[in-house]
């Protein structure tokens, strides 16, 4: 399939977050479904936010065109750590987030709403 293929509210999603804040705490998991123009199934915070936000830039992050290696601040954003796993728009899902530099953080933030809130939060804020 195309990306024009894959573009539009009306793809699959079936992801699963899980969440780590700090070494050794407690996992936090995460549920986003939804079948081609079904209702949203999910225990997020926000989960219309989620899948806007992964409308928006989940083809890019979960499957990036190869290309020149990126230059990234070296900055440390905080220990959180978030495994997504699952389909998106029939593709499969397995991405690791972090925040251990400018790059990583900036991944982070476009999907904030899927990984449960803001900067790592668990949306308890």
């Amino acid at each position: 399939m195309t990306p024009a293929e894959h573009a539009g509210p009306d793809r699959d999603l079936d992801l699963t977050v899980s969440l780590v804040e700090a070494p050794g705490a407690p996992e936090h998991v995460f549920r986003l479904t939804r079948l081609a123009g079904g209702p949203l199934d999910s225990n997020l915070p926000d989960p219309a936010g989620a899948v806007a936000a992964v409308e928006r830039f989940g083809e890019g992050i979960f499957f990036p065109v190869p290309g020149p290696p990126m230059l990234c601040t070296q900055q440390y954003g905080g220990p959180q750590v978030a495994l997504v796993t699952g389909t998106f728009s029939g593709r499969q899902v397995h991405c690791r987030f972090s925040l251990t530099d400018g790059c990583e953080i900036a991944r982070w933030h476009a999907l904030a709403p899927l990984l449960g809130g803001i900067s790592g939060s668990t949306g308890a804020i």
